[in-house]
């Protein structure tokens, strides 16, 4: 089932954790905000959530890169040419 979110790129959700971006930074910010701001009847504990994330954005390349390492390295090889973080 395809999600009915207008929040999502749907052609870009293959690049979730490409390069850094500021724009692509301020435009989860972005979202976020228009989320919250136009959901009035969000639960107390989804807004939680949501400002959450919010404020667990990468605020830099430095920090990003360091979120990428620690979520990539990780996983382990499923074929060959699988790049490794370590």
């Amino acid at each position: 089932m395809e999600s009915s979110s207008n929040y999502v790129d749907k052609t870009q959700r293959h690049r979730i954790m490409g390069p850094y971006s500021e724009d692509k930074q301020i435009q989860r910010a972005d979202s976020i905000k228009r989320l919250l701001e136009t959901n009035p009847q969000m639960s107390e504990h989804m807004k939680a959530i949501w400002n959450k994330h919010l404020l667990n954005l990468a605020g830099n390349e430095d920090e990003y890169v360091a979120r990428v390492k620690s979520i990539y390295s990780t996983l382990k090889p499923k074929h060959e040419g699988w790049v490794t973080y370590e």
